[in-house]
Formats: structure tokens, sequence, C-alpha cells
């Protein structure tokens, strides 16, 4: 991509960056002051409430189910997934990259909270490809 003339490469992405900081900061600042609760949760995987799991071998079912699961426990605090303003994703493979975000993108929309992905080689199930924990904000 070729950069216009006073444009600054990856402007775009500096532009994200920034709405990211100014969702993350909204959110200090509501808890700061007491109007609002953080929420942890963590150890999200592809298990269903029945107790199976989905898409066993399939990145991109799993990321959904595990979104699923976060967006459940988000409405359960009284929250939703607008209010998560952290999330770290634990994979067993870095080259479902693409695949990964191609799920949370329909599951999480700007200013996406701040990302952290790691690459393990293990989960406390071998069909698990992906866990994610989040961090949220929800306002009061």
């Amino acid at each position: 991509m070729a950069a216009v003339a006073g444009e600054i490469p990856f402007q775009s992405q500096l532009v994200g960056r920034a709405a990211e900081l100014a969702k993350l900061e909204e959110q200090l600042a509501a808890t700061a002051s007491g109007k609002g609760r953080i929420v942890f949760v963590s150890g999200m995987t592809a298990r269903r409430p029945d107790g199976t799991i989905a898409g066993i071998g399939d990145i991109s079912e799993q990321t959904r189910q595990v979104c699923e699961n976060i967006k459940a426990a988000m409405e359960s605090a009284g929250g939703s997934l607008d209010h998560v303003c952290r999330v770290d994703v634990y994979v067993r493979n870095m080259e479902h990259f693409e695949q990964i975000h191609a799920v949370r993108r329909q599951y999480f929309k700007p200013p996406l909270p701040a990302s952290t992905m790691v690459e393990i080689t293990k989960m406390t199930s071998p069909d698990y490809l992906i866990e994610i924990n989040a961090i949220a904000v929800i306002p009061e």
C-alpha cells in the first residue's frame, strides 16, 4: 500500500490504538470514581454448557464457543462484550492467528480490547485449541 503525501504510515493502526486507549481510560476512570466494577473472566474454553467440547480440531468453531462463553459470563455479571477492556489469548498454534481474529471480530467491536496472544504447548484437555481470559469494567 502506497502512502499518501502527508499521511503517516500505519496511521489507521495508530488511530485504532488511540481509540482502544480511550476506551480503557474511560473504563478505568469509572472504576476509580467508584462508578464501575471490574470483572475478571478466566479459563474460558470451548466447553459447551452441556459439558461437551465444541469444534474438536476446528479453531474457528472453538473460538466461536469461547466467545459465546465470555459473552454469557459478561451478561451474567450485568455487562456485555463492549465492557471488555483486555483479553489474554492462549493458543496451541499461532498459525491460527487470522482464523481466530476473523471470529473475534464478529464478537468484539471497535474500539477493541487490548489483547495478548501466546502460543502454549498444553492445555487442560488435549482437545482444546484456545483459551481466553478477559477483564472488563462495567459502569454502574
